[in-house]
């Protein structure tokens, strides 16, 4: 059986490297908004 080249779908292509680029975003977002919220629930220790 030979191997049929398939068709290229860009668009497809495209949405799918902008969600995962989305997806690490939102994943960095969340790290920084969870280190902001240890920083302000916890003292200063220079203070």
């Amino acid at each position: 059986m030979t191997d049929i080249p398939r068709k290229t779908n860009y668009d497809f292509e495209r949405r799918e490297r902008e969600k995962t680029k989305a997806a690490e975003t939102a994943k960095k977002a969340q790290a920084k908004a969870d280190k902001r919220a240890v920083d302000q629930a916890t003292p200063d220790a220079d203070e």
